[in-house]
């Protein structure tokens, strides 16, 4: 007993061989996808429509001066937001987008209606008011150079935010249409016109009569809305109080137009707040210059009034030095009392910069109680002569700080001026646009195709698993007597069709005698010579398990082969519902098989001569209602009796096994039984159940054939077919 050792594969590893052969048997249907997909990245960089980006640049400087200290100390507490993100917040707010809305009509859309896919890229070229002609008789669409200025346009609310149109006509004038196809209005060019509730008036109109326009009116505030998501606005480096401001539009010159209307539009509300703020801030001030005034005359006259009745005594050195402590404490003392009256009408008591001042005032006050107590040690002349000096630098230096913060807020406030400046003004570069990044795109859609051609390749390949190796057939116990390539010389196209679906045409035998797959059918010619040696009678039933697995084919090339051999054959369809032997014979249909069962003509009437001097043919005839009932007829048992001693050999194409039972029937009658597999079509269960049908109706299959062999770069292929015919003389 002979032990068969099967090699171990590990599943889990990728075999590279197979996985590069498989790329290369589907070379050209990578390249096919791969290249679509390239042609389309190619053709959509040239026909999308180039969106422009406008840029501008914007600096904000430092605010305009405030109360002394009150800047340093709500940054030191990080209460404030960064002034960056503050402005850009400011440049994007409706107040200001709402302007450029406003002033250039973006709430009102007008496009003129183009040529679908190509009409952008044919309307390219021409300036505004350069018309181009209608092409192909299409006046409707426009074709570059239209333009369209409406001064006015007002509508009732059921035409908000749907799509109208507007018809150019003959002499400047114009139609208005609903979504309806219903008319709105009409006029001409400069007249302020009415009609259905509406109101509009042109300003400028150029345009081939019967080109057509889209309208479109949104929501003032939906329009705003929209502009503030497309505005970008970034700080350009960390607190660096650089803004760059950009707009993308497939109009260049409106890109332009919107980005400087916004970007004055902030400029002017700046200068405008700022303004406000410094009138607010200058008339606080001016209320406490007063008190600070009279507190300054009261400190002046104490202390002269004291020294003229000490008679002029000086202060020693430490108690200057203690002076200096004490006055610039209590000026600290005295910025923060202004300060918190600021805070206290611009914030609640809970704000955190509220209480970070007095946090900062107790401090201070903490710090000049400890000096109290110094002064105290001193004799009681010089701690009076301190206290006056004191009162008197402290009121001094508030008082002078007042006067120099009034001229400051003053000025701001007058001025036309405001921390923000442009830097860089708006502007667009029409030579290059943004969008399509067409070297970008190309890349990226040739790599996408590649991508999937892969994954469609490899997850056939999963999917479909199908036999590809005759090994495969003969683990299920059935000998391959022959595996037929597909053709590759002349009539290769009719091999192909008729190896998978019928078609009108000379065998292949016939067209292409030194074809691999007919060189494939000789060997299986002689293979059946010999296998038929023992058979019961010379009756050859050619099967398959399923449809398309090439049967016919092979039923008629293996006939004509045999009939080249000398030998006298006849080929019958014994597929009575489907059998399309006549047509890959070209012969036309004629009374047949079923004709014959069923009483209705004589044998010699159905045998029609084949397309080879030794072939004879018997189609299908009409088709039955009963084809299986008429197989198990005993007419059929007669016709095969009375056909086998006049022919050598007799092939019978029959349907598929798995579809209907008729191959089993008529194997009974068969000496020899082949069954035919596919490349790549058929699977291992199915034959294996194809078999397993036979066996039960006690048919033996002889053995298979594997039709339509694929050349494959890993695997089996047709490696063992080659060429060999005689030289050219």
């Amino acid at each position: 007993m002979t032990t068969k050792i099967d090699p171990v594969h590990d599943e889990d590893t990728i075999d590279l061989n197979a996985l590069f052969g498989t790329l290369l048997d589907h070379k050209w249907i990578i390249a096919a996808i791969t290249g679509t997909f390239f042609v389309a990245g190619v053709l959509y960089t040239m026909l999308a429509t180039p969106i422009y980006q406008a840029t501008a640049v914007v600096q904000v400087e430092q605010k305009t001066p405030s109360l002394p200290g009150l800047s340093d100390l709500t940054q030191s507490l990080g209460t404030t937001a960064s002034q960056a993100t503050t402005e850009i917040a400011l440049i994007t707010s409706r107040l200001v987008v709402g302007t450029a809305v406003n002033d250039l009509r973006l709430d009102v859309q007008v496009q003129p209606r183009r040529l679908p896919l190509v009409g952008d890229y044919l309307s390219r070229g021409h300036k505004p008011g350069d018309l181009g002609r209608p092409r192909f008789g299409l006046s409707r669409f426009g074709w570059g150079g239209e333009v369209v200025d409406i001064f006015r346009l007002d509508l009732p609310d059921s035409l908000m935010g749907k799509k109208l149109e507007l018809r150019a006509e003959d002499g400047g004038r114009y139609a208005l249409y609903d979504d309806d196809g219903k008319r709105i209005l009409s006029g001409a060019v400069g007249q302020l016109v009415h009609g259905g509730g509406a109101t509009m008036q042109l300003k400028q109109l150029t345009a081939n009569p019967g080109t057509r326009f889209d309208v479109l009116v949104q929501p003032t505030l939906t329009t705003i809305s929209k502009l503030q998501g497309d505005i970008v606005a970034l700080e350009q480096g960390n607190e660096s109080g650089i803004i760059g401001l950009s707009y993308n539009n497939a109009d260049p010159d409106l890109a332009q137009r919107v980005l400087a209307h916004v970007t004055s539009a902030y400029v002017r509300q700046n200068v405008e707040r700022n303004s406000a703020e410094a009138a607010s801030q200058l008339q606080f001030v001016k209320d406490q210059l007063p008190k600070v005034r009279q507190e300054l005359d009261r400190a002046q006259a104490a202390m002269n009034d004291f020294q003229t009745k000490a008679h002029s005594i000086d202060l020693s050195m430490q108690t200057k030095g203690l002076l200096d402590q004490i006055v610039a404490v209590e000026n600290n003392i005295q910025q923060l009392h202004l300060q918190e009256a600021d805070i206290d009408r611009r914030f609640t008591h809970d704000h955190p910069a509220y209480k970070a001042l007095q946090q900062q005032m107790g401090q201070l006050q903490a710090q000049k109680d400890k000096m109290q107590k110094e002064v105290g040690d001193l004799p009681d002349t010089q701690q009076q002569l301190l206290k006056l000096n004191r009162d008197v630098q402290v009121s001094s230096n508030t008082y002078t700080s007042l006067l120099n913060q009034a001229q400051q807020l003053d000025i701001a406030r007058a001025g036309t001026v405001g921390n923000v400046r442009i830097v860089d003004t708006s502007a667009v570069d029409k030579t290059q646009p943004v969008q399509p990044r067409k070297a970008l795109v190309v890349v990226v859609a040739t790599f996408l195709g590649g991508f999937l051609a892969l994954a469609f390749v490899f997850l056939r390949q999963v999917l479909n698993r199908g036999i590809e190796d005759p090994a495969a057939i003969e683990d299920l116990g059935l000998p391959v007597y022959a595996s037929v390539p597909l053709g590759t010389g002349p009539g290769t196209k009719a091999a192909r069709t008729r190896q998978g679906k019928p078609s009108r045409g000379p065998l292949l035998a016939i067209a292409s005698p030194n074809d691999l797959a007919v060189e494939a059918i000789r060997s299986l010619r002689t293979s059946l010579h010999f296998a038929r040696l023992e058979a019961k009678n010379n009756v050859l039933m050619i099967t398959g398990s399923s449809p398309f697995a090439g049967k016919t084919f092979v039923s008629a090339n293996l006939a004509a082969v045999i009939a080249q051999a000398g030998q006298r054959v006849l080929l019958v369809d014994g597929d009575m519902r489907r059998g399309t032997l006549h047509q890959v014979l070209g012969i036309k249909p004629a009374l047949g098989l079923s004709d014959l069962l069923v009483g209705g003509a004589e044998l010699a009437e159905v045998i029609q001569p084949g397309p080879l001097p030794n072939v004879s043919f018997v189609a299908r005839g009409r088709v039955p209602p009963n084809p299986s009932e008429l197989l198990m007829h005993e007419n059929f048992t007669r016709f095969i009796a009375s056909v086998v001693p006049s022919y050598d050999l007799v092939v019978i194409d029959t349907p598929p096994i798995l579809a209907v039972t008729d191959a089993a029937v008529i194997g009974h009658h068969a000496g020899t039984s082949l069954l035919v597999a596919r490349f790549g079509l058929n699977k291992a269960r199915e034959l294996a159940l194809a078999k397993q049908r036979f066996e039960q109706n006690g048919v033996e299959l002889k053995g298979a054939i594997f039709n339509a062999v694929e050349r494959r770069a890993s695997g089996y292929s047709t490696y063992a077919y080659y060429k060999y015919k005689a030289d050219p003389a």
